[in-house]
């Protein structure tokens, strides 16, 4: 937001004078009748218009591309109320709340589709990051066998949630 105060916006906001600060810090007001022509009046004041907008663009770039220490504020200087924070953490909690619950019931429409072994075959793939031959080496079987054990996992699931479906 601008200064209503500033030399700037006394000029721009008074469109019968050019508005000027005097050495004292007095305001002068040039009227129509202080000029020889309405053309001449219409020149100056179209420039003074310009050049105090000017000055009062340089400087700003400091200001309007500075980035807050405080991490609250926003681009705009203001902080969020504290009804907004409680109100957005309510708001995430829920959202998460309902993310657990998606997922939920995900894994366990994925254990419906799987064996046993398939399942837990596919867990320690996917989730604990092992590969095929930590996995046989763990079952005790050759890593054919799990190979073949997480592809048939993998496509019974792609059987059971098919592309586009309604369980995806």
């Amino acid at each position: 937001m601008f200064d209503t105060k500033s030399d700037f916006a006394l000029n721009k906001f008074d469109r019968d004078a050019i508005v000027c600060r005097s050495v004292t810090g007095v305001h002068i007001r040039l009227t129509r009748a202080d000029f020889a022509s309405e053309e001449e009046f219409l020149r100056w004041k179209v420039w003074s218009d310009g050049d105090y907008y000017d000055t009062e663009k340089d400087g700003r770039d400091f200001y309007d591309n500075g980035i807050p220490l405080d991490p609250r504020v926003d681009k705009l200087g203001a902080v969020p109320s504290i009804e907004a924070g409680i109100l957005a953490a309510l708001d995430a909690a829920e959202a998460s709340a309902e993310q657990a619950q998606r997922t939920a019931v995900l894994m366990e429409q994925i254990k419906a589709c799987l064996t046993e072994t398939q399942y837990r075959r596919l867990w320690m793939f996917h989730a604990r990051k092992m590969n095929v031959t930590a996995i046989a080496r763990a079952e005790g079987i050759s890593k054919a066998s799990a190979s073949r054990s997480i592809s048939a996992a993998l496509k019974n699931i792609s059987n059971f949630f098919p592309e586009g479906g309604e369980n995806r």
